[in-house]
């Protein structure tokens, strides 16, 4: 049974992600008529999740630890069956990677639903397919169930599809076929991923290194004896997995809280049958065990100052019983006064049990032999490539710059803010913890796809005249940094499995998909500005526009400035950390990303220069440069505040006393990677991941 807690976390988490959709149902009855109202109840809807947002896990009596212990794992987590014959749960809670992109979809949603006032066609089917998609979005980023995540990843695909190709500029439909069918190439092969680890999990293997069984690892041999490892050497924590209760009764385990004891089915011909132990206390005599092995029950009649401890040995002792389950107490010393009766529900102990509980996958991959060296390879490259076309990075990214053009304003803010996220998000939670050995052996690969996606994203980004174009490949070189900093696995035996720089590298990556969610989402939004009043993007025909918008100008050049990576801004505390993370496995590498800083200087500098400060305004429509509005000056200047708050304190807000971005992420972050540079450790000490390793050039370099 699920707790009182998990009950609320059900309805807080559950509101969080469906309510947008409820919105949608609502809006479904509304009069396309009533356009004003349909625009207010999208807002509206947008504000309440957000409201909702900083209610469940921030400020006051917020539920989601920061600080303590439980910040490094999994919180505000709900188990619930949905699917049980396939073992499909209803699975979802966040940890410190997640809740910070769970508030950054909320807050861009919120500031597109304000930014989409533009959108004047069809504004009720606009607004639904708007709300479906923040649904899901934030459920991609709260489930944890392998299942319903790629559930949600698919419900984003559609509302996407149709909002930029019946929204969208000219090439509308070219852009959201292109949109669609690379992700769907992803989703394709993210599926063939899930059903090699899904059928290749066994959770039976898992709960022998658990400490399920009273604290210790166990094995369970032919004849149905228990055998307990030493106290405390269980490498998994079972409670942090949070599995669906059922998968316990089917392993054969049976909690019994009242009386303090832990019943586990071990053998006997009577095991794929329903076993009942009944205990009775005569209070005289000896302790007496007896067996009805046709009936399938254990009959036990306690003696005279019986304890657990009598109990447990009683039924260990029996020569039938001993046979059949196994007694675990962990005070062996207490009384038994009342009679009890417990039913042992039936086990099929030849039968692999599969899960797509991501967290037991992710103690399955680092603990147990059960995905071998080469499923893992396999699995990691189809994810990764996956999760790469989302985010994107060179080669697989040629769909962005024309989803970017062709979409609406708001809807491009929505897909540079938080889709793209959604692909770093996806390497960090399942690619890496899950699949070791992929990520491990491809390293180097991964990180030069980062430096190059940086490297091409910026000269591509400098060689556009179209205004939106160029903003969509700096997507593509700021996001760069992402893959660079998730990738960079110098936690081993050249470092002596030091995780630090690493774990800087993958903090970093978080932090610059928040602040890039920030920056690039503003950046959308200020060239729709101008685009709603010109109708075009050329900027060779721009400039002048601070002399006739000089509000507009100011936000402008401060939200360009906080993706030029100023000091001061978000943009800036991301690109330092996973800089310097490189610099400890490759120094070229790191001076390659280093440089890019400069050419992401020039294009965004020469891109004010053309659009805000030059001599004069060489468009159509110059009567139309008018200055911008409240609505405007509003959603942009949030962003504004965002990007200097974030960049000035991006570890804790001393104003409001309040974490930051790092304070969340960071216990998470470290936890994941000390365990992977753990793992790292095991495996080179087995010979498993013995090879060619990069050497410390510094070393070299002094040795000479």
């Amino acid at each position: 049974m699920m707790s009182t807690n998990s009950y609320l976390y059900l309805a807080l988490l559950s509101s969080i992600v469906f309510l947008p959709a409820l919105g949608a149902l609502v809006l479904a009855f509304i009069p396309r008529t009533w356009i004003e109202t349909i625009r207010w109840i999208t807002v509206g809807v947008s504000a309440a999740v957000m409201a909702l947002i900083v209610f469940t896990f921030m400020g006051p009596g917020a539920r989601l630890d920061t600080t303590g212990e439980a910040a490094r794992y999994m919180q505000d987590v709900f188990n619930i069956s949905w699917i049980p014959t396939f073992n499909i749960d209803y699975f979802m809670g966040v940890d410190g990677i997640s809740f910070p992109l769970v508030a950054l979809t909320g807050f861009i949603s919120l500031l597109a639903a304000g930014a989409s006032w533009s959108v004047n066609k069809y504004v009720k089917a606009y607004s639904i397919l708007f709300l479906l998609l923040e649904t899901g979005m934030l459920g991609v980023f709260m489930a944890l169930d392998f299942f319903l995540f790629y559930v949600f990843w698919e419900v984003m695909l559609l509302p996407m599809y149709f909002l930029i190709g019946v929204w969208g500029g000219p090439r509308r439909e070219y852009a959201a076929i292109k949109f669609f069918l690379y992700t769907l190439v992803g989703s394709v092969l993210m599926l063939v991923a899930i059903l090699l680890l899904y059928f290749a999990s066994d959770v039976r293997q898992l709960a022998m290194v658990s400490d399920l069984f009273a604290g210790r690892t166990a094995t369970i041999d032919d004849q149905g004896r228990l055998t307990l490892g030493e106290a405390f050497d269980a490498p998994v924590k079972w409670a942090r997995l949070h599995l669906n209760p059922r998968v316990e009764a089917k392993l054969g385990v049976t909690r019994a809280p009242e009386q303090g004891v832990l019943l586990v089915r071990t053998g006997g011909e009577s095991l794929q049958q329903p076993l009942v132990f009944r205990v009775r206390n005569v209070r005289s005599g000896q302790t007496q065990v007896n067996v009805s092995a046709g009936a399938g029950q254990v009959d036990v009649e306690l003696g005279a100052g019986a304890t657990l401890g009598t109990l447990a040995q009683a039924v260990q002792e029996h020569e039938q019983a001993g046979k059949l389950l196994a007694i675990l107490v962990e005070q062996p010393e207490q009384p038994l006064a009342n009679d009890w009766q417990i039913q042992l529900p039936a086990v099929d102990r030849a039968r692999a049990l599969h899960t797509f509980n991501l967290l037991a996958l992710e103690a399955l991959a680092q603990h147990t032999q059960v995905f071998s060296r080469d499923l893992q390879w396999w699995a990691f490259l189809l994810l990764f490539i996956g999760f790469v076309i989302k985010v994107p990075s060179v080669p697989v990214h040629t769909w962005l710059p024309d989803a970017h053009v062709e979409a609406p304003t708001p809807i491009s803010m929505i897909l540079a803010g938080i889709l793209l996220k959604m692909g770093g998000y996806g390497i960090i939670r399942i690619c890496y913890p899950i699949c070791p050995y992929g990520g491990y052996d491809l390293t180097y690969v991964i990180c030069l796809i980062g430096v190059v996606s940086m490297v091409y994203g910026a000269f591509a980004a400098m060689a556009q005249t179209d205004f939106k174009r160029l903003v969509a490949y700096s997507s593509v070189s700021h996001m760069g940094y992402v893959v660079l900093g998730l990738g960079v696995w110098s936690a081993r035996s050249f470092t002596n499995f030091n995780p630090d720089y690493w774990n800087q590298g993958v903090q970093g990556a978080m932090f610059q998909m928040i602040a890039h969610g920030i920056s690039s989402a503003g950046m959308f939004f200020m060239v729709g500005v101008v685009y709603d009043r010109v109708h075009h993007r050329n900027l060779n025909e721009f400039g002048g526009l601070f002399g006739r918008m000089p509000v507009y100008t100011a936000l402008s050049i401060g939200i360009f400035f906080a993706a030029l990576g100023l000091p001061g801004l978000c943009g800036f505390i991301g690109e330092v950390f996973v800089v310097l993370s490189v610099w400890n496995y490759d120094p070229t590498l790191a001076i390659i990303s280093a440089s890019v800083v400069i050419l992401t200087a020039a294009y965004i500098l020469w891109t004010i220069q053309r659009v805000y400060l030059g001599a004069e305004y060489k468009g159509p429509h110059e009567e139309h440069l008018t200055p911008s509005n409240l609505r405007e000056n509003l959603i942009a200047g949030t962003l504004f505040v965002a990007a200097i708050v974030f960049g000035v304190f991006p570890y804790r807000i001393p104003v409001v006393n309040q974490p930051s971005v790092l304070e969340y992420l960071a216990p998470t972050v470290e936890r994941q990677v000390s365990q992977l540079a753990e793992w790292t450790r095991r495996q080179s000490a087995s010979g498993s991941v013995a090879g060619r390793q990069q050497p410390n050039v510094r070393q070299v370099a002094a040795e000479r």
